[in-house]
């Protein structure tokens, strides 16, 4: 007799288990996006629930730890043919036991919120994704300067990010440069007033994360990372940042998802939302 789902064990993921999550993704209509798998299992910790018929994995999720400050819940998917059966929620309070007295934060899809509003998280704001091909501005010459960053760049990137995020981030920024194709900086009178990247997919270059000084800074930015006119860019922009969402939409990128920022045991998150313009990618925070 089969084993029921309510007795499957939870584990830790590996990157032995990166092809089964990205199936599992693929199961439920998302992108494969192997490449974010392999950032996530190695600056994450990923919880899993394996098929009881050997069918790869029943159910993931994944946190992403910034110290006792903070942690980001991400990922949190079950496969089609286990749906509605509590896979999920078991998951989270998995998580919600491991994080103790760690404040969370996650991105909630529509289908998502209500489980995590049962759970006790409390929504503080929404992001947007927009995607599509960027049609760069004309001829205007930026007030923003970038730049490539360079290695010397990135204990300044970190100090940067940690004021902006309020939290430690270093684990997640050390593979940076390794994760993407791209890493720029704004910088003004040798200081670093910004910082964006951008990262591939099969169906896009992701731009993100973008931690900007101001708006300016932000296209600035996304202007000097955006891919060439054959292919589209994807970002997700916190809805606060109004004036930068216009600006894409009226440049080319179009609105494909609205998911709710939700946070668990802090009323708001900390550090300078201001210049938290786009996260690395909405499971990492």
């Amino acid at each position: 007799m089969p084993t029921p789902l309510s007795a499957l064990p939870i584990r830790r993921l590996t990157m032995r288990d990166l092809t089964a999550c990205a199936d599992l993704a693929e199961d439920r209509d998302w992108a494969r996006e192997e490449h974010r798998w392999g950032l996530l299992l190695s600056a994450s910790t990923g919880y899993g629930i394996d098929d009881p018929d050997g069918k790869g994995l029943a159910g993931v999720c994944v946190v992403t730890s910034y110290g006792r400050e903070l942690a980001a819940v991400g990922m949190l998917l079950v496969a089609g043919r286990h749906a509605r059966q509590g896979l999920g929620q078991r998951l989270m309070r998995h998580v919600l036991h491991e994080a103790g007295t760690t404040p969370l934060v996650l991105h909630a899809t529509p289908h998502g919120k209500p489980l995590y509003e049962r759970l006790g998280f409390t929504a503080i704001g929404s992001t947007e994704t927009v995607l599509g091909r960027l049609r760069t501005p004309g001829p205007t010459v930026s007030p923003v300067a970038t730049r490539t960053a360079t290695a010397a760049d990135l204990p300044a990137i970190v100090r940067l990010d940690h004021e902006v995020f309020g939290a430690d981030r270093t684990h997640l920024l050390a593979r940076l440069p390794a994760f993407a194709d791209r890493l720029q900086v704004a910088e003004e009178a040798s200081t670093i007033t910004g910082y964006a990247a951008a990262w591939p997919t099969a169906a896009s270059d992701v731009i993100g994360p973008v931690v900007a000084r101001d708006t300016d800074t932000a296209k600035a930015l996304i202007t000097a990372l955006a891919p060439g006119p054959d292919r589209p860019l994807r970002t997700s922009v916190d809805v606060r940042h109004g004036e930068l969402l216009s600006w894409l939409k009226e440049h080319g990128p179009e609105r494909t998802a609205l998911t709710t920022l939700m946070t668990y045991g802090i009323p708001d998150l900390p550090g300078d939302r201001a210049r938290r313009f786009a996260p690395l990618n909405l499971a990492t925070g």
